[in-house]
């Protein structure tokens, strides 16, 4: 596909995408805590780990810079997997595909690795890094963009279509 004659997203359209994939990504974050508080529950309760003097579960873990560090990370990666895993099958997060937004790579036809969109979703600085679309008036390029040489343009209804995936 020829990304030359299409146009970069402006920053209206890639706050809208931003919402609806914050909501997925909330979700996501739920599931991945339910999952490993039940997990740790379970561990816990049948005394494959320790409660270190606790009555309850959620005491230990609540009161244990442990077991919410392992949490977090936990969370944060399933969260990460999420928006990594959209943007290298598809180039499209579900709410980037709502909005007809994808993201390229500069170099035409060239694939975009793991560790440039690990790069881009670091440097996006949980989306302040999109504010800058709103000064780059030229180019429309965002810091999260810049520095993994990625450009997210808007497609047409056809090229969003399933069928040209």
């Amino acid at each position: 596909m020829n990304t030359t004659e299409m146009k970069r997203a402006g920053f209206f359209r890639r706050l809208a995408a931003m919402i609806y994939d914050a909501l997925i990504a909330v979700a996501v974050g739920l599931l991945a805590a339910l999952v490993i508080t039940g997990v740790l529950t379970a561990l816990l309760e049948n005394d494959l780990l320790s409660k270190q003097g606790y009555e309850h579960v959620s005491d230990l873990i609540q009161g244990s810079f442990y077991y919410s560090l392992v949490i977090q990370i936990w969370v944060g990666l399933w969260v990460a997997g999420f928006f990594l895993w959209f943007w290298k099958h598809g180039g499209q997060t579900l709410g980037m595909r709502a909005w007809r937004l994808r993201i390229y790579s500069l170099r035409e036809g060239k694939p975009i690795g793991y560790a440039k969109l690990l790069l881009r979703l670091v440097s996006a600085l949980g989306g302040l890094g999109t504010l800058l679309v709103l000064i780059d008036f030229k180019s429309k390029q965002s810091l999260q963009d810049r520095v993994a040489g990625t450009q997210m343009l808007v497609l047409t209804k056809d090229q969003n279509h399933h069928k040209n995936w």
